[in-house]
């Protein structure tokens, strides 16, 4: 007999795998319309829009990763690239795997200027982006059929300035 109140029958809950992530994120701008691109299912969340970019690789420099990730990402090569912000986000639930995590991403975001008139094509065969669009500004944060991921929506103000 167990005592009221006692937990032993309870399952255990394992602790959330620790996961941090450096990314570097290109915010380019181009006659009121900011460049976004969809993940894929190779990445997280599915069907959502973000800014250009990813990863930073071991050994990389941030600069380096913005410009590699845009052409991987857009096929679009970068002639300008300046630091404007570093976001920070921390989410503690269910990842990429289906397993529980305690993640944080850290994201390093450049203003970027590109040749006009060159339309964006995803180069990288199988990454996590496989769609790139010049998507209105004043449309982001209100069509419902596009989702974006938060951190775009809160920085659009800041993305015009």
């Amino acid at each position: 007999m167990t005592e009221f109140g006692s937990r032993e029958h309870e399952p255990t809950i394992p602790a959330p795998r620790r996961t941090q992530r450096l990314g570097a994120y290109a915010v380019v701008l181009r006659d009121d319309a900011l460049l976004l691109t969809r993940i894929s299912p190779s990445g997280f969340p599915v069907g959502y829009w973000a800014l250009p970019g990813g990863g930073v690789d071991h050994g990389e420099s941030p600069h380096n990763a913005v410009r590699r990730e845009l052409y991987e990402e857009t096929g679009l090569t970068a002639s300008e690239v300046r630091l404007v912000d570093i976001h920070s986000l921390r989410v503690i639930d269910r990842g990429r795997t289906d397993a529980y995590e305690d993640y944080h991403g850290v994201h390093v975001l450049y203003a970027v200027s590109v040749e006009p008139g060159v339309e964006p094509q995803v180069i990288e065969v199988d990454g996590t982006t496989d769609e790139a669009a010049w998507v209105p500004i004043d449309t982001v944060s209100t069509l419902s059929t596009l989702p974006v991921v938060d951190y775009v929506i809160e920085r659009l103000a800041d993305y015009r300035a």
